[in-house]
């Protein structure tokens, strides 16, 4: 797919997403930002993408909102509330069916961080540097991350790096629980390709696809029974499906599963459940 600001790349059933303003250290505009929901959507439809890796061109991650327009940068001018692009993107991120990882190359600042936290899994290079620099610049963290980052790294490393607002270095990161693991900068994309290789390989698209969304859609449940009823369904649906055929087959035969079954159509007949009203 061609866009401005994104390059595109599929290979091996994973697709490569990197923001591409190197000249301004990928720093987002709301065009940029549209791109990328488009970007998420058109990915998560796509039935030759398994997996979805993020990274930056050029040094940096993503450097935040592009502020070149100064002092009136986050002034909407608008009749009433304008809804914050980023968290469009995140929001977005959310609902996709395909694993997320983060290859954080260099600066991750502002959105460039908050944007990372909608990514199941997060890689950086030891020239990463993370801040969540709201407080820095009189407004509030945005792109949904008040939700995100507590259920990350816990409430009280979310609120010191929220209210304190400082640029910290890719040990922290780790130390925190922001990210998974750090390496070299040669090394960040390969290690990022590997792991997304561990999702693809030898796994069911759709179990891939209905896990993610159990994961993240249950974060709000406030007993292991609404787990219990979705588990429930899902185990019953699918165990009727041609891919747990298969995976039991595969099994017993010592070879690698071919599972036929395709995120594009054949989730559960419940999915996407939270837009019921009740269990039934």
């Amino acid at each position: 797919m061609d866009f401005e600001f994104l390059t595109y790349e599929i290979e091996d059933n994973i697709l490569t997403l990197t923001l591409n303003r190197p000249e301004k250290l990928n720093a987002v505009t709301e065009a940029m930002n549209l791109e990328v929901i488009e970007a998420f959507k058109a990915a998560d439809a796509d039935d030759d993408v398994r997996a979805i890796i993020v990274t930056g061109a050029g040094r940096a991650f993503c450097a935040g909102a592009d502020m070149s327009g100064g002092a009136g940068t986050f002034d909407y001018q608008s009749d009433g509330i304008k809804r914050d692009t980023g968290g469009l993107v995140t929001l977005q991120m959310f609902e996709c069916r395909k694993p997320i990882i983060g290859a954080i190359n260099g600066p991750a600042v502002g959105f460039g961080a908050t944007f990372t936290l909608a990514m199941d899994v997060r890689l950086a290079s030891e020239d990463a540097r993370f801040g969540f620099v709201f407080s820095q610049r009189g407004i509030v963290p945005e792109a949904c991350a008040t939700w995100f980052l507590p259920r990350t790294v816990g409430v009280s490393q979310a609120l010191d790096w929220f209210y304190s607002g400082r640029v910290f270095g890719a040990t922290e990161a780790y130390e925190g629980g922001l990210v998974r693991a750090v390496y070299t900068p040669d090394q960040l994309l390969g290690a990022a390709r590997e792991l997304a290789k561990t999702y693809t390989t030898s796994t069911s698209a759709v179990s891939v696809a209905m896990t993610r969304q159990m994961v993240w859609k249950l974060m709000g449940a406030d007993h292991p029974m609404e787990a219990h009823k979705l588990d429930s369904r899902g185990v019953y649906e699918l165990g009727k499906g041609a891919d747990a055929a298969e995976g039991v087959t595969a099994f017993l035969e010592k070879r690698a599963p071919q599972f036929p079954m395709k995120v594009s159509k054949d989730m559960p007949s419940f999915y996407p459940w939270w837009e019921e009203r009740k269990f039934e």
